[in-house]
């Protein structure tokens, strides 16, 4: 658990000068891009995925990447929260680990005769949580308030946490012996799942270079800052959607509700996170207003974790991603200028 102040990591890792204040769009992709190329240091042959996770930290969302061991799935965490210069720490999920081992705790002092509050490691701009899976849903219950009200409640008192704020975990869909699934609720606040997936072959010979002698995350230095982070998520909030892309993705995520396929369609969340992701992913693009392209590039990342399919669809081996990918086919688009 990374524990060093936003000071003293400037310093060791010789972090970069603080940014003019208030970007516009064009400022917006500058610092993209170089939140971009500092994570793609490190992970090879992944340019989706990257931007994918760029997309969720300007929505105000929470990525869950969920892929089988070994692809990078914690690296790419990591490589994105070094990346910022901002307050982080990583948290090893358990099945011994408490509620209060990640949002803190009323002690005593003695000193003082009074209740001292020892905020846990979710009082940090990214929560990197490794294998969430494995900890008990009481546990995993201690996420749901900070991932949606921004706010950690203990003995009674609320405390508010510092934008920008996000939680990035990663957990193993093949190895079930020890792990608890996540419940509805947990996954319908994450904003994204992905999959890293395998490298291909020449990938796969970078990554023997790159990371044969020593890990590439010694060499990343932050090339932003949090401050960076606010202003361009303020520029993503004034991106234009239009009346007509906002009722395609209304009738996107209406339309899993009465699929025959789901017994679980997404909720009015999903609809708020997949305008929200499409936002940004449109000023990643360089463009001040969303397309129905940026909503179906989005669909299956943002709408697929939060389905549960029938007992027939499972047996049939339909999955949630084939669902959705079906409905985006047979929408029908809006039309230009609408």
């Amino acid at each position: 658990m990374e524990t060093d102040p936003p000071s003293s990591r400037t310093a060791r890792r010789g972090g970069p000068p603080p940014a003019a204040s208030g970007p516009g769009l064009d400022g917006l992709v500058q610092v993209a891009n170089k939140i971009r190329d500092a994570v793609e240091s490190v992970i090879e042959g992944k340019p989706a995925v990257v931007r994918l996770a760029l997309t969720v930290l300007l929505a105000e969302g929470h990525l869950l990447i969920e892929d089988v061991p070994g692809v990078g799935k914690t690296m790419l965490a990591k490589a994105l929260a070094r990346s910022v210069d901002c307050s982080v720490r990583r948290v090893q999920f358990t099945p011994d680990l408490l509620p209060s081992d990640i949002t803190g705790v009323s002690a005593y002092n003695q000193e003082m005769r009074e209740f001292e509050f020892k905020p846990g490691p979710v009082f940090a701009n990214i929560v990197v949580g490794d294998e969430i899976n494995r900890a008990s849903p009481k546990t995993q219950s201690a996420l749901l308030e900070c991932m949606e009200e921004r706010q950690v409640t203990v003995d009674g008192t609320t405390y508010e946490l510092e934008p920008p704020f996000m939680v990035i975990s990663t957990q193993n869909p093949v190895e079930m012996e020890g792990t608890y699934p996540l419940p509805e609720a947990q996954r319908d606040r994450f904003t994204a799942r992905i999959s890293m997936g395998y490298p291909d072959p020449a990938a796969e010979m970078e990554m023997l270079d790159t990371h044969g002698q020593a890990s590439p995350l010694d060499r990343l230095s932050p090339v932003a800052h949090a401050s960076d982070v606010r202003d361009l998520i303020e520029v993503v909030r004034r991106q234009h959607v239009s009346q007509a892309v906002r009722q395609y993705a209304i009738d996107l995520v209406g339309a899993t509700r009465g699929h025959p396929e789901l017994r679980l369609g997404a909720s009015p969340r999903a609809t708020l996170h997949l305008v929200r992701a499409a936002r940004a992913y449109a000023a990643l693009d360089d463009r001040d207003y969303v397309v129905p392209d940026d909503v179906q590039d989005l669909a299956v990342p943002v709408l697929a974790h939060r389905l549960l399919p029938t007992a027939e669809a499972q047996v049939d081996r339909r999955r949630p991603e084939q669902v959705v990918t079906d409905l985006v086919k047979r929408l029908p688009v809006p039309s230009p200028g609408k």
